[in-house]
């Protein structure tokens, strides 16, 4: 996790959407009532295959009213857990079929979510049929959003420099979109620059904005220069030193080996942390970093008496942080009581700890623990055989690695997102040529039944000639196809 806060600022780079969505009042009785009711038949539809408008004009068709508020509402939370498409349909809806006046707020929000659900000739598409009068200051924001997601320099600063003869530069958003983009091209000599131009711009940079640059001096290793902004931000009232800040700082000196300045940096983030578990977490897994376990036993003690409850997320990081320190006895401990405490068994906690075992050479010990919690009635998911696979690898037992890599191809569907690492299947591929030629087949057939993954495209020069070697298995015209079609689709 000691990487997490440059992670999370790209990951902010990447959501940070220069629109402004008009809330719905949350735990108001008219949300709660849209929550069992619309929204309760528009939520399980998880499919992106199955569309929102039959059931819009199905509750409208009863008779039932619907506000532009609670549509909203419900576009904010669909896109929220990024049901782009879902999203985008119940915009599309709202602008045909409402007597409310579509603000340009919600052009913004439909222009953003064209680009997300249907790429940006889309989007720029709809941009150009709007009016002058819609074209305001958010819909050009969020176009300037779609530009910098796709990593368009040229438009991008085209579109900035249009918006600033419009007036519609006022605010450290847009200053934040282009600062991210430079961020996402590794440009980061550009990012001081524009925090330049926003402040000569008479616009005052925010937090967000203080973070992206404190990020672009780290990762140029120009510490000093880092060092100086951020006292810079302190000095102001109107920007807060946030805890992410602070952990960008300690990340980047640790990793310059500057141990003493990332203690001073870390016990000032401690003096005037909040109760906030996620930093609590990030703070435990600094100090792993540094190597004092101290710190992170006191630290994780502190979290029990300041947290009513303990989270997974909690278990992940200080399971995590004993892993990095080589304890894998006092992780098998911290194991053991949230596995008493737990009220759902999520295998992300465990499968730290059998990363630990495989990082000490101990794979068999793994598999022994792996074991016992199937024995246990527990369901692992494919990460988890991955790992011993992985494990296995490392220590040229592709026999077994091959064996626990099929034990995770048939639990793929149990965790949608996974997909095989290619080089450990590459490795797999190759083996299985030159030891099982007759499996290798199967275990092709295996990966394609994996959603949106290709084995072809882990495969060497010389390992796409074992795929190839199916045309001489294959008995008719009619299989062959079948086989190469299978394959196309994937």
């Amino acid at each position: 996790m000691a990487l997490t806060s440059m992670l999370a600022i790209l990951k902010s780079c990447a959501t940070h959407v220069g629109i402004v969505v008009v809330p719905g009042r949350p735990f108001s009785s008219k949300t709660r009532y849209v929550q069992r009711t619309l929204f309760s038949r528009i939520s399980p539809l998880g499919s992106p295959h199955e569309s929102m408008t039959p059931v819009l004009d199905q509750w409208i068709s009863k008779g039932r009213k619907l506000q532009a508020g609670e549509l909203r509402y419900i576009i904010r939370n669909l896109r929220s857990r990024r049901r782009y498409k879902h999203a985008l349909e119940v915009s599309e809806w709202m602008s045909e079929n409402q007597a409310t006046e579509i603000t340009t707020s919600d052009h913004a929000v439909q222009l953003d979510l064209i680009g997300k659900a249907r790429g940006l000739d889309a989007a720029e598409r709809y941009f150009t049929s709007l009016s002058e009068q819609d074209r305001g200051d958010k819909t050009y924001g969020a176009l300037l959003n779609c530009y910098t997601g796709e990593r368009l320099l040229d438009k991008s600063l085209s579109l900035l420099g249009k918006m600033k003869e419009l007036g519609y530069v006022s605010s450290p958003l847009n200053y934040n979109c282009l600062m991210c983009l430079y961020t996402n091209l590794g440009m980061h000599e550009k990012v001081p620059e524009v925090l330049l131009q926003m402040k000569e711009a008479g616009i005052s940079p925010d937090a967000f904005s203080y973070r992206i640059a404190l990020n672009s001096f780290g990762a140029r290793s120009d510490l000093e220069s880092m060092e100086k902004l951020f006292g810079e931000m302190k000095s102001l009232t109107n920007v807060p030193a946030e805890w992410v800040s602070y952990s960008t700082m300690v990340n980047y000196f640790i990793k310059a080996g500057r141990k003493e300045r990332a203690l001073f940096y870390l016990k000032e983030w401690e003096e005037i942390m909040q109760n906030d578990a996620l930093a609590y977490n990030h703070l435990i897994s600094l100090y792993a970093s540094l190597g004092s376990r101290n710190e992170i036993m006191r630290l994780w003690e502190l979290l029990k008496t300041k947290s009513k409850k303990k989270l997974n997320r909690d278990y992940i990081t200080m399971l995590g942080s004993l892993v990095k320190l080589g304890d894998i006895g006092e992780a098998e401990k911290l194991l053991e009581e949230w596995e008493g405490s737990c009220q759902c068994y999520d295998f992300r906690v465990p499968n730290v700890v059998l990363i630990g075992h495989c990082q000490q050479g101990m794979v068999e010990k793994a598999e022994e623990l792996l074991h016992d919690m199937i024995k246990r009635g527990k369901a692992p998911t494919p990460n988890s055989w991955a790992i011993l696979s992985s494990g296995y690898m490392k220590k040229d037992n592709m026999d077994k690695a091959y064996e626990c890599m099929k034990e995770a191809l048939a639990v793929h569907s149990r965790n949608k997102d996974w997909r095989p690492k290619s080089p450990l299947v590459s490795n797999i591929l190759s083996w299985l040529r030159l030891n099982k030629p007759d499996e290798a087949e199967s275990f092709s057939s295996l990966l394609r039944t994996v959603p949106n993954y290709n084995p072809e495209s882990c495969l060497t020069d010389h390992e796409v000639g074992l795929l190839e070697d199916v045309d001489q298995i294959c008995e008719s015209e009619e299989e062959k196809e079948r086989v190469h079609g299978n394959s196309n689709e994937r």
